[in-house]
């Protein structure tokens, strides 16, 4: 399996980040070390990059491709939603830049075993760590339609949410990723099949997010690392859908400006001080060079902010 693939929107990220010789770095998901290679190389002598992954094979693959920058580097396998408890445990008490970059990564799409992908046959998995409980299995077997089509909706929106909820319920048991894909494709109707992605991909995403808990530990996520960050660290967030980037905004934007009192008010009485600065006006894109490479990129988008 090649780890060696070139990050979305790589060089705008470590530019934003803007690390410096002996700074103290979170890598909230190291995936295979693409990021980290080039935060490491900037950050030496005296810097210190901290690799957190929740899927145990990223972080053996990173340890391996890194192998020359070990004493620089700590490997954590964990949830960077508990990035302040994580630091708490190396004694850190702050630190210079972190970067997020969310969603599933190209290694856990390629390996088809893992059941993330539509375009292979596996078991249903979909856990970004094999050692949680809940799986994609449990999603779409055990939970009743209702639900699923809440999920399906809210977080695939997906439009035929509640008709393949209904497809989904009507043929339990659905043990593998193909047999998912067929009930997804026999629930919607054939013209809208024709239009758009994958008549699979948005419902796919959408037990995956519920699976993985990502959007739930979001907010929380950046509210810890700007937290623990110095001021003038730079946290950068990938995201690859509308819902992710939406949290990163809106949570940005409460940061930046968290005052309560009402708009008509004369002077602020609420107290509440500015945590950040959000350094990228808007969300940087990938170029059209990088998307004719990467059609993975298409939907990427890279958002900073600045702790003041």
């Amino acid at each position: 399996m090649d780890f060696h693939h070139i990050p979305v929107l790589f060089n705008e990220t470590i530019e934003m980040l803007d690390c410096q010789p002996g700074d103290i770095i979170v890598d909230g998901t190291l995936g295979g070390g693409g990021h980290a290679q080039a935060i490491l190389e900037r950050i030496l002598p005296g810097g210190t990059l901290i690799g957190i992954d929740r899927d145990p094979d990223a972080l053996e693959a990173a340890r391996r491709r890194l192998c020359k920058y070990q004493d620089s580097l700590i490997t954590i396998h964990d949830n960077f939603a508990n990035i302040e408890s994580i630091l708490g445990q190396l004694g850190i008490e702050a630190i210079d830049g972190m970067i997020m970059d969310l969603g599933v990564s190209s290694y856990q799409l390629d390996k088809g075993s893992r059941g993330f992908s539509y375009q292979s046959n596996a078991p249903l998995d979909m856990r970004m760590d094999p050692t949680q409980g809940l799986s994609a299995h449990d999603v779409v077997n055990k939970y009743d339609e209702r639900r699923l089509t809440r999920i399906i909706s809210q977080y695939g929106e997906e439009r035929w949410a509640a008709r393949i909820a209904k497809f989904i319920v009507d043929n339990r048991p659905i043990d593998t990723t193909e047999q998912l894909t067929q009930v997804i494709k026999a629930a919607i109707p054939a013209k809208a099949r024709r239009q758009g992605p994958h008549p699979a991909k948005r419902t796919f995403q959408a037990i995956r997010i519920e699976v993985n808990k990502e959007l739930e530990i979001l907010e929380g996520a950046i509210e810890s690392a700007v937290n623990k960050m110095k001021s003038g660290g730079r946290l950068c967030i990938i995201t690859f859908h509308s819902l992710e980037d939406r949290i990163v905004k809106n949570t940005f934007k409460k940061l930046q400006n968290p005052c309560t009192c009402p708009p008509d008010a004369p002077i602020c009485i609420c107290g509440n001080q500015p945590l950040i600065k959000i350094v990228t006006r808007k969300p940087i894109i990938p170029s059209e060079r990088e998307f004719s490479e990467n059609p993975r990129s298409r939907s990427a988008k890279l958002r900073a902010c600045q702790k003041l």
